[in-house]
């Protein structure tokens, strides 16, 4: 999710989500799969149910046509029409001026809803039912189908949505219009624009060379952070008229269906990234270092709250265990910037919005070329939302493959009805009294209840009240 994914260029495991496309303004395009098409089925077949899949990739990086996001499978195994988008991104779709009308940020967003428009014009003409189109993303993608949810003007084009390990009101999914604005006159000073005209501004970045733009767009920091996003969505009072916190709490969501999860180990990919003292061999850490990284993932909270976290997070029995400390930050980078916020997602949709769907995936791919401590990692749900082990030549064991048929038929039974369930095992609605969930594995899928919620009540209760206190 950041530019230092680069950091393992020669690696399997970082290779998979590096663009294999070359960088260009010129990016609006879609990709279609659909069934339809196939010669095996009758041409005067139902319309099939769409899936409209977005990317993540912090908002900064991805494109559409990586192998893992191919829909081949899932459209010609379940009968449904696939569909995935490119959008802007970083300051070519993020960018926001200020006081000017014609860069108001969230372009990247509106690029989004431009291809959902598509779809909803055009999609009948590919075998696909307009009037069942439903959402799904992973991470910045599962965080912009959230603000597809809170944004009116996309309601009509989507019934149903799916939200992969990312949500709107995590930490790092938006800013405020001023830091939108400090950050890309921050980027104008950096490339040479003078900022005092805001119309020679606007015209003066639009001459830059795009590569420039987005060399220079993680320079506008102010400080290193575990998960650092330097443009992406904005309260522009548009396309997001309010906070998302208050558009979350007002009652006036939509009543769509949604399935939404989150993997077991959401934090340990971004160690490698974003804490030093971590590598591809090397994960033991120091006290120190645990301390330092809980530093760079709370890095708009203050001292009292940190304390808090730490106290969460710390195994007081062995607190200098360095395989304790690596395992406790990675799960506190998880549950700050993913699991919880999701959670209060959920827990804010069930009461206001439609009908919520919660999950849990545990189960790690055999062919995961990253180190065993990293555990079910942030993004690798994918290849089983996409049937990637019914490719035989990469070596899937049969109960993956097996569960990629599951993962498949769930999410094309919740596109058709809005309802995953399959072989007769019920999933059940999360409520915020029961919180119940579906554990997705390789065996049958387990019902529990209350998803981290000692943690989730640290984070999304007691922290905000710590703040306002402490100042």
């Amino acid at each position: 999710m950041t530019s230092a994914r680069h950091m393992h260029t020669e690696f399997k495991g970082a290779e998979m989500w590096n663009p294999n496309t070359p960088l260009s303004e010129d990016c609006l395009y879609l990709n279609v799969w659909s069934p339809r098409f196939n010669k095996t089925q009758p041409q005067n077949m139902a319309l099939a149910p769409v899936l409209v899949w977005i990317y993540g990739g912090g908002f900064s990086a991805g494109t559409s046509s990586l192998d893992i996001y191919d829909g081949r499978i899932l459209s010609k195994s379940e009968g449904a029409v696939v569909v995935s988008m490119n959008y802007r991104l970083g300051p070519l779709g993020f960018l926001s001026l200020p006081n000017n009308k014609n860069v108001r940020g969230n372009a990247g967003l509106l690029d989004q809803r431009l291809a959902l428009q598509w779809v909803a014009n055009n999609i009948a003409s590919f075998g696909g039912d307009p009037t069942k189109v439903t959402l799904f993303g992973e991470s910045a993608g599962s965080a912009s189908v959230g603000f597809h949810l809170l944004s009116p003007d996309s309601h009509s084009l989507f019934q149903r949505a799916v939200m992969q390990s990312g949500s709107p009101n995590a930490p790092w999914a938006s800013v405020s219009q001023t830091e939108a604005w400090q950050r890309s006159t921050k980027l104008a000073k950096l490339l040479g624009c003078p900022t005092s005209d805001p119309a020679y501004l606007e015209v003066c970045l639009q001459k830059a060379q795009p590569e420039k733009i987005t060399a220079k767009q993680y320079d506008v920091l102010m400080q290193p952070s575990v998960l650092g996003l330097p443009f992406v969505p904005v309260v522009d009072g548009d396309f997001l008229r309010e906070k998302v916190e208050v558009l979350l709490s007002t009652g006036k969501l939509p009543k769509k269906d949604l399935l939404l999860g989150l993997n077991k180990d959401e934090g340990t990919y971004f160690l490698l990234y974003g804490v030093p003292g971590f590598s591809l061999t090397q994960s033991l850490i120091t006290r120190n270092e645990f301390l330092h990284g809980v530093n760079l993932t709370m890095t708009n909270e203050n001292y009292v709250t940190r304390e808090a976290a730490i106290f969460q997070y710390t195994d007081w029995t062995d607190e200098n265990s360095k395989m304790g400390n690596r395992d406790s930050l990675g799960t506190l980078v998880g549950d700050g910037l993913f699991v919880c916020p999701l959670l209060e997602f959920a827990h804010r949709y069930s009461q206001h919005g439609g009908k919520t769907l919660l999950y849990l995936f545990d189960h790690r791919s055999s062919i995961n070329p990253w180190p065993e401590w990293m555990g079910v990692m942030h993004g690798y749900e994918i290849e089983f939302v996409f049937g990637m082990p019914l490719n035989v030549s990469l070596g899937y064991t049969k109960n993956e493959v097996n569960m990629t048929k599951k993962f498949m038929k769930h999410w094309a039974n919740f596109a058709r009805t809005g309802n995953p369930d399959i072989d007769g095992a019920k999933w059940p609605v999360f409520t915020p009294e029961q919180q119940e969930y579906v554990t997705l594995n390789y065996n049958h899928p387990e019902v529990r209840a209350m998803m981290k919620a000692k943690e989730c009540h640290l984070w999304n209760k007691l922290i905000p009240k710590m703040e306002k206190v402490s100042g």
